[in-house]
C-alpha cells in the first residue's frame, strides 16, 4: 500500500522540495544573495562577474545543507574565502554569517509574499501514513521549518520536527552527515534499518545512505534521477503519489521507481 518494503515502519521527510514547493523559493533567495555579493566582489577585485547558477550550483553546494554550510561550500567552490564572522553580523556583511543572514531574510520575505504550497501527492501520502498509525518526522536544515509547515497547513501531520534550531541545540552535523535523520529516528523510536528517508537533495540522499536507513526514496522534482541514484537512492519517483500505485518493494520496482 505504500510502495516500500514491508519492514519499513518509520517515515522521515525532508521539507523543501519533498513536502512543500519552497525549494524554488530557496534557490531564488540564494541567487539573489550570492549575485549581489559576487557582483560587488568582481568590481572590487577586477575579476569577471559569474552569476550563481540556481540549478547546478544550488543542487551541488547548497540544497539540503545547513545555511552556513551552503554559503561556505559555494564560496569555496569559487575560490573565495571569507571570515566566519558571528550571528550578530548585520545581513550582507561579507562574512559567512553575514551572507547567510541576508539569504534568510530574503527567503522569509519571499515566503511571506508568495505563501507556501504543499505538494498534493505528498499530502495524500502523509494522510495515508496517519490513517495507518505510522510515525512521521520532518528533517530539515532550515531554521524556519516549523513556520513553513504551519503556513502550508501540514504541521499536524508530524510527531517530530528536527530543524535547524534542533540541529544547533543538539550540536548535530548537517546533511550529508546522517546525524539529523538518526536523531529523528531515535525520537520516533524506530531503528534506522526500519525507517525510510524521503529526499530531493543529493546531500540529503547521501545522508540517508550514510545512516544505514532501510530505504532511501529520491524525489526527482528537477530531472536529476540518475544523480539521486548515484548518491544512494533505492527508489526514485517524481511525486510521492507514485508510491501509492506501487506494490510493496521486495527488490523490484514499478512505474518510474528504480
Amino acid at each position: 500500500m505504500l510502495g516500500l518494503p514491508d519492514h519499513i515502519r518509520g517515515f522521515l521527510f525532508d521539507l523543501d522540495g519533498v513536502l512543500t514547493r519552497t525549494a524554488e523559493v530557496h534557490a531564488a533567495a540564494w541567487k539573489d544573495m550570492f549575485d549581489g555579493f559576487l557582483r560587488a566582489y568582481a568590481t572590487r577585485t577586477g575579476t569577471e562577474f559569474v552569476p550563481f547558477d540556481p540549478v547546478a550550483e544550488y543542487d551541488r553546494y547548497v540544497d539540503g545543507r545547513p545555511r552556513l554550510d551552503g554559503t561556505r561550500a559555494f564560496l569555496e567552490s569559487r575560490g573565495i574565502r571569507l571570515p566566519e564572522g558571528s550571528p550578530q553580523d548585520p545581513p550582507g556583511t561579507e562574512t559567512i554569517h553575514g551572507l547567510s543572514t541576508a539569504k534568510n531574510e530574503i527567503v522569509l520575505r519571499m515566503i511571506k509574499e508568495r505563501g507556501v504550497d504543499a505538494y498534493p501527492g505528498s499530502v495524500t501520502y502523509l494522510h495515508r501514513l496517519r490513517r495507518l498509525g505510522l510515525p512521521r518526522a520532518v528533517v530539515s536544515s532550515s531554521a524556519n521549518a516549523r513556520d513553513v509547515l504551519h503556513a502550508a497547513g501540514i504541521a499536524d501531520l508530524f510527531e517530530v520536527v528536527v530543524d535547524g534550531v534542533v540541529t544547533a541545540e543538539q550540536h548535530l552535523a548537517g546533511k550529508p552527515a546522517p546525524d539529523t535523520y538518526l536523531a529523528a529516528a531515535r525520537m520516533l523510536g524506530v531503528p534506522a534499518e526500519h525507517a525510510a528517508v524521503f529526499e530531493d537533495a543529493l546531500a540529503g540522499v547521501a545522508s540517508g545512505r550514510a545512516g544505514g536507513f532501510g530505504t532511501v526514496v529520491g524525489v526527482d522534482r528537477v530531472g536529476q534521477a540518475d544523480e539521486l541514484r548515484a548518491h544512494g537512492a533505492d527508489i526514485v519517483v517524481k511525486d510521492l503519489s507514485e508510491l501509492l500505485e506501487l506494490p510493496g518493494q521486495q527488490g523490484e520496482s514499478g512505474g518510474d521507481a528504480q
